[in-house]
């Protein structure tokens, strides 16, 4: 029998020949059609070297009629009359009939082999070459003809009583990855796990399973689980009962069918897949197979976080009488109704553990995301500097439980947020006044000169009683050894021009606060927020000084420019 294509050559070529750019996309077509005919097995064998590729299935296949009037009739859909399931009740993945132009795509020549088990092969060649030159040449459908396949595609088929057999020759420049890249990219698109033990991929002769996804796996830190979800990978990869390696395992809920997973791994470099310039994402997912990879860019927050997620959102209500994908099948329509409501309902889910993402990652002494602002900068960077200090100390366990000393730097932890931002506020006051009084030239009096005399008297007694003889202070001068309450007493009484309340007052009630500070000593809720208070008073009232003192400078320099 003769076969031809139900459609025009010149309308398909602008349908789609060229419309599959991924050599994934077209791989996942044909894996898909195989689904749709209730294959158990597929099988993909890719030569690199000499560029060809057989995909093979054990499914019902084709006879020739259904060769004619289903494969060659471009928008031939399998769900007329209302079907949406094949007969072992697999939901159909296949919808607009135009999938199969992706086989078209990607080779010079491809041959097309079907049996059932009551019908010998049928099937042709398409040959590009032969193609290019008959729709260059206006050549109707009627007077094009399919050519005879190889015989090598049909022995392909021997040992199945059913099944189809794709063998492509002469495969595109820049399609062929790597056979790992292949494998792990395979078993991420569809459904991770390849769970369904009625549905099997072989590449190469090796089935692909979850044990390709063990590198992710090991890296995956922590888990939002979407809704309930049975699935393999979720509990024999990344449960905390079989991998250590996952700190937090929690729960999402959603009012709508949507079910799935959010994973984050130690480091972005964790997502990325080895042999291609591509990394692993949140993806969605409609009837088990991808549909639009990275849903976070319908989210833009430009947060740290969004390099450390992947994951899974399986939403099948996509697939409805509304066509909701695009032409090339590697995407959602943007404005789809359905799409949008997934959106609005995934939007505060994701912005909720992006947030929470923060907080674990600084539980387990490691960088979050400051793009999160319930803590504020400074006391970010003050329990890193902690975290970081106390690694040296006490080094984290490998293997759990806590041990007490870990539990009591991880109490420190906690107050250190406070006492380090605070003890570096008092430090940069204090010196700023001592540089002030200096700038000033302001002189000491007696009961100020008989204070620094003690405190250096008690100095020298220390270092005498250690032995040491070398300077420790790098300047010795005598503002050094006095504290606010001194120094503030000498800008209040020298330089208050206007009459304001001074900051001495408010050293009285900052002293002895900022003394248990400076000893280390972890303060109460009441006290630090009287230090809050009383620093951001003296705070102000230093800033207002020395711009005081600026504009002062200011003036003298420019009589003196006058007067030159």
């Amino acid at each position: 029998m003769n076969y031809k294509f139900n459609i025009s050559l010149s309308v398909l070529n602008h349908l789609g020949r060229n419309l599959y750019r991924n050599f994934v996309t077209v791989i996942g077509e044909a894996i898909s059609n195989s689904w749709d005919a209730d294959a158990t097995n597929v099988w993909i064998e890719i030569d690199r070297d000499s560029r060809t590729m057989f995909i093979i299935d054990d499914g019902k296949g084709m006879t020739s009629e259904d060769f004619q009037e289903k494969f060659l009739k471009i928008g031939y859909t399998k769900r007329k009359d209302g079907q949406n399931h094949t007969s072992k009740g697999r939901r159909f993945i296949g919808r607009k009939g135009i999938g199969k132009l992706a086989l078209l795509s990607c080779a010079r020549k491809v041959h097309v082999v079907s049996k059932t088990i009551n019908s010998t092969a049928v099937g042709g060649l398409i040959d590009n070459s032969g193609l290019d030159k008959a729709i260059t040449d206006d050549v109707s459908t009627n007077d094009y003809v399919l050519e005879k396949f190889s015989p090598i595609t049909e022995r392909k088929l021997f040992n199945l009583s059913s099944g189809t057999a794709i063998y492509f020759e002469n495969l595109n420049d820049g399609l062929i990855n790597t056979i790992d890249y292949l494998r792990k990219i395979i078993a991420l698109n569809f459904r991770f796990s390849l769970i369904d033990q009625s549905f099997n991929i072989f590449l190469n002769g090796n089935a692909v399973t979850i044990d390709d996804l063990d590198d992710l796996a090991k890296a995956t830190q922590f888990v939002w689980q979407l809704n309930d979800i049975d699935d393999d990978y979720l509990k024999l990869k990344i449960s905390p009962s079989v991998n250590s390696n996952v700190k937090e395992y929690s729960s999402r809920t959603s009012q709508k069918e949507v079910y799935g997973f959010i994973a984050s791994t130690n480091f972005p470099s964790d997502l990325k897949i080895r042999g291609a310039n591509e990394k692993v994402s949140i993806d969605l997912f409609v009837n088990g197979r991808l549909r639009e990879k990275d849903i976070l860019k319908h989210i833009p927050t430009t947060r740290v976080v969004e390099s450390y997620l992947y994951g899974q959102i399986h939403y099948d209500v996509l697939d409805y009488e509304l066509d909701a994908f695009t032409s090339s099948r590697e995407g959602v329509v943007n404005d789809d109704p359905l799409f949008l409501e997934l959106i609005k309902e995934f939007e505060p889910i994701i912005r909720g553990i992006i947030d929470e993402w923060d907080v674990l990652r600084r539980r387990i002494k490691q960088h979050g995301d400051p793009g999160n602002t319930a803590i504020t900068m400074k006391r970010r960077r003050a329990q890193e500097l902690f975290d970081e200090t106390a690694k040296d100390i006490v080094p984290p366990r490998i293997i759990p439980p806590k041990g007490l000393v870990e539990c009591w730097i991880e109490e420190f932890g906690k107050e250190a947020q406070f006492n380090i931002p605070s003890y570096t506020e008092c430090f940069i006051v204090e010196n700023l006044l001592r540089k002030l009084i200096q700038h000033n030239r302001i002189e000491l009096n007696e009961q100020t000169l008989k204070e620094i005399k003690k405190q250096r008297d008690n100095e020298t007694n220390a270092k005498n009683v250690a032995n040491i003889v070398y300077e420790i202070r790098q300047n010795n001068n005598d503002l050094q050894y006095l504290d606010m309450s001194y120094l503030s007493n000498f800008v209040d009484k020298s330089n208050d021009p206007n009459k304001l309340p001074g900051i001495s007052r408010d050293s009285k009630i900052f002293k002895p606060i900022r003394d248990a500070v400076a000893h280390t000593s972890l303060i109460t809720d009441v006290a630090k927020s009287q230090l809050n208070v009383t620093f951001a008073n003296i705070q102000a009232r230093v800033i207002q000084l020395l711009d005081e003192d600026n504009n002062e400078n200011e003036t003298e320099s420019k009589k003196f420019e006058v007067k030159l």
